[in-house]
This record gives C-alpha cells, sequence and structure tokens, in this order.
C-alpha cells in the first residue's frame, strides 16, 4: 500500500509504503495507522486511491482480485468514508496509475493514452484526453487470451497474458524473484509476448501512445521497453506506423499522482 498527503493538490507531500495484509481488518488497521502518521490530526478534504481488480461504483466495493481475495465485497469505500469524514473515491489501481501517467507522466501530450502495467499481474487503461474512459466495470487487459491452446508456454500457469509476463508468473514458474533472472533470454521472451499483448491494446484501443509501466518495465532486470516496440512492429500489420511506446516516468506514485487528479476533477464536476 502506497499513501500520500497533498498540502496544495497538486504536489506529493509526505509519503509512505507498507506491504498490504491479505486479511481485509487486517489492511484496513495498517492503513488506518498509516494515514494518521500522514495526516498528524489535520483536516482531510477529499481522498482517492486505486486497489487491484475491477471496483463497483454502485455497490461501493471490490467485485474480483487475485491476489486480495478477502478484501472482496468488502464495504472499502464506506469505511474510509466513516474514517476520514469526507468523500472516498476508489478506482482500479492500474486505472489511477495511468491517469497519473496520462496527466502528470510520460503521456501528458497525448490525447488518446493506453496505459498497461506489468507486475505482480497485468492491468492497463484507456485515458481519453485526460480522463478515464467509460467502463461498465472496468479494463482488465491482463486477462486478455494470447494462447488458447498453450502452444507458445506450454507450463504457463494459464491462457492469459498475466500467466505468462507477470512477476506473479515468473515467480511461480522459476521460484525466484524477477531481480533475480539475469537471463537475457527471459527477459526477450518476455518482450516478445507483450508485443503481442500490445498488438491488441493498438487494434481495440487505437492509442496515440501506450505507456509502459509497473515493476516488470521499471525495475533491473527488466523487459526491455524498446524489443517489445520491435516485436509489436514484426507483428501490426493493420496500421501503417505504430502508436508511441513509452516507459512510464512516474514510477512507484504514478497511482498517488492519478489520485490526485481523480479528486481535482471530482471537485470540478461538482
Amino acid at each position: 500500500m502506497r499513501l500520500g498527503v497533498s498540502d496544495d493538490g497538486v504536489t506529493l507531500s509526505k509519503t509512505v509504503v507498507i506491504e498490504t495484509p491479505l486479511s481485509y481488518e487486517a489492511g484496513i488497521g495498517e492503513f488506518k495507522r498509516a494515514a494518521e502518521s500522514l495526516i498528524m490530526g489535520d483536516k482531510v478534504s477529499a481522498v482517492a486511491g486505486g486497489i487491484a481488480g475491477p471496483f463497483s461504483q454502485k455497490k461501493k466495493v471490490l467485485l474480483r482480485s487475485p491476489n486480495l481475495e478477502d478484501w472482496i465485497d468488502r464495504p472499502l469505500r464506506a469505511d474510509l468514508e466513516e474514517f476520514f469524514g469526507t468523500p472516498v473515491y476508489i478506482e482500479n489501481d492500474a486505472a489511477l496509475a495511468g491517469l497519473g501517467e496520462a496527466t502528470r507522466g510520460a503521456g501528458k501530450d497525448f490525447d488518446i493514452v493506453a496505459y498497461i502495467t506489468v507486475s505482480t499481474g497485468v492491468g492497463g487503461v484507456r485515458i481519453i484526453k485526460g480522463k478515464i474512459d467509460s467502463k461498465t466495470i472496468g479494463f482488465e487487459p491482463g486477462h486478455q487470451i494470447i494462447d488458447a491452446d498453450k502452444s507458445i508456454i506450454p507450463t504457463a500457469d494459464g491462457v492469459f497474458i498475466e500467466d505468462y509476463i507477470s512477476g506473479k508468473a515468473l515467480a511461480k514458474a522459476t521460484g525466484k524473484k524477477p531481480s533475480e533472472i539475469r537471463d537475457p533470454k527471459v527477459w526477450d521472451d518476455f518482450a516478445k509476448i507483450l508485443a503481442y499483448g500490445l498488438n491488441n491494446v493498438c487494434v481495440f484501443w487505437s492509442p496515440d501512445v501506450i505507456v509502459l509501466g509497473g515493476s516488470m518495465i521499471t525495475g533491473n532486470p527488466a523487459i526491455p521497453v524498446d524489443k517489445a516496440a520491435a516485436y509489436l512492429r514484426e507483428v501490426l500489420h493493420i496500421y501503417p506506423e505504430l502508436p508511441v511506446i513509452k516507459k512510464a516516468t512516474l514510477e512507484d506514485y504514478g497511482g498517488l499522482h492519478g489520485a490526485l487528479e481523480l479528486i481535482k476533477q471530482q471537485k470540478m464536476s461538482g
């Protein structure tokens, strides 16, 4: 969990990073303690944040999450609004990170931004002129089927792209942390599989720019962005030119910057 506060609504004044407990009760407790250490008794005017998985704005609960099963259907927004005494806006975590990159990071000069994060899982969002695109539930590009018959990597844990190139998938296949994998062929293979996913991003979302983020992109070692772009050129033939491919610039704090932007947009809309 990454928490931050802002005095001016634009910049982050203080931040803190803590492990996310799998238990909802423990997680809320840790969150409140961390928030209190940042707030220091000051009044909070608005709160925004992201969580992994599709979040129902109508029901105000997390609908699905492969990594936080105990958080599903819990009254997260209601609990936080009671704690802070102010409106709380919750989005998918990748969507918020994409909003941050689109308005304050690598995608800020483009109208249509596709943001793809490759980290523990794979997520993403489409941003149109600085706002998260309309959706019924949410964007889940990590669940696109890349290899229906499992012919590319027969030993993969599933058929979705995040079953191949996520940090969780890599750790399960090798028993090692991604930072411990130094074989360049592994990262080159991941770049090729990512390119298949980016092909789908292009033909469905038609972006001006694709911003790639997450620890599997920005870490060391990592999936080489230039290699992914090169492989994309080999597979994407329907367009005369590719969108711009860029690495995220806000690193681990894209979601906090996206939260600040979401609060600003909510206040402007009344």
